[in-house]
């Protein structure tokens, strides 16, 4: 069998601890990756991105972009291992600079091989940082795909807070109390012949205070809920992943009551949404640490309609973080830390990334 197959995504593998007699499963990876500020060497004048070119203040050069794009593709080609041996189907990505770096991204040695598309538009974020979908173009055909401005105005939250503004919002001149942040990416398009849709986010920082932003991404799950309730609406059955670096936990308002997830699949209700991450996170596990503090700020949230236990179709099967030891500080004041950039080198995040299966059975 030639090699090219044996690692192709799609392949059969037998769930013995998950079901009482051997069968036959196709599966997909879908992960979410925070790139930390993936911004190529060119000063944009459009973008604040100064303190990432040769000059700026992170000395930003040729050799370190390039060792942050080998870095990236290294973990992206290993997400999802060992259950699947291939790279993911679908990956969301976010703090990205602009459609060019994922470009080269996906010319690198370790994902050249997987033919990867690439979704992206350029947001209204002050940092010049987006949101994008990858996607395994022998498996993932879409068929629309559009970017969702979130509209918020600082005069929903009160006036003490209007004075604290996420660093990577720009309110524009135009219209002073509209808050600009990233916008919300809606694919849809079909997994082999089954249509799925997914929403890739980035919602606004805890820059200045939790609680002094906590509405900005409230505003974000109510608009996630208004997306996913559209899409119910054309077809009840939808199936519908919402993946993104939410800057919130699985427990938040914005989470629990803007978007509605229940994190135990028997509480979730028809046209619900479930957060395998929830778990995760009651086991005390993180993508994310501040001052020793770990949270689950980057999640996928699915449907009701991904967790049947009929395997017919594609169906969510398991979660889990992708935090292998060379994503992990060895040393140092931030030991155990994700393994970030610092002045001297390029890192890989200060996130880990996220990941669900998707499996079908084979007849």
């Amino acid at each position: 069998m030639p090699l090219k197959y044996k690692f192709c995504l799609i392949f059969l593998f037998s769930l013995t601890l998950l079901f009482s007699q051997p069968k036959k499963y196709k599966i997909h990876t879908v992960a979410f990756y925070n790139f930390e500020n993936l911004y190529d060497t060119v000063n944009d004048e459009f973008t604040n991105d100064d303190e990432w070119t040769p000059n700026g203040a992170q000395r930003w050069t040729t050799e370190k972009y390039q060792q942050k794009l080998k870095n990236l593709a290294k973990v992206i080609s290993e997400i999802g291992m060992p259950e699947n041996s291939n790279a993911p189907t679908l990956l969301g990505g976010a703090e990205i600079e602009n459609r060019g770096v994922l470009e080269d991204l996906i010319k690198e040695p370790k994902l050249l091989p997987l033919d990867l598309g690439i979704i992206h538009f350029d947001s209204p974020d002050k940092r010049g940082i987006d949101v994008a979908l990858l996607y395994q173009k022998k498996y993932f055909r879409p068929t629309s795909y559009s970017n969702i401005p979130l509209i918020i105005y600082k005069k929903e939250i009160s006036p003490k807070e209007q004075e604290v503004l996420d660093d990577e919002i720009e309110v524009k001149k135009e219209n002073k109390n509209r808050v600009f942040t990233r916008d919300q990416l809606l694919v849809s398009g079909f997994l082999e012949d089954e249509e799925i849709h997914i929403i890739v986010n980035h919602w606004p920082s805890r820059s200045g205070g939790e609680k002094a932003t906590t509405a900005f991404r409230e505003a974000a799950g109510k608009l996630n809920r208004r997306i996913i309730d559209s899409l119910q609406q054309i077809n009840p059955r939808a199936k519908v992943l919402t993946m993104g670096d939410f800057n919130d936990g699985p427990f938040n308002k914005s989470i629990k009551a803007g978007l509605g997830a229940r994190g135990v699949k028997t509480e979730v209700p028809e046209f619900g949404v479930f957060n395998p991450f929830e778990e995760l996170s009651n086991k005390g596990m993180g993508t994310i640490a501040f001052r020793d503090s770990w949270n689950i700020f980057d999640q996928i949230i699915m449907t009701e309609s991904l967790i049947n236990a009929d395997f017919s179709t594609f169906n969510f099967w398991k979660a889990g973080i992708f935090n292998k030891p060379y994503l992990i500080q060895s040393s140092g004041q931030y030991k155990g830390y994700p393994l970030r950039n610092s002045s001297s080198e390029a890192g890989f995040s200060d996130h880990f990334p996220v990941y669900i299966y998707l499996i079908k059975e084979f007849k």
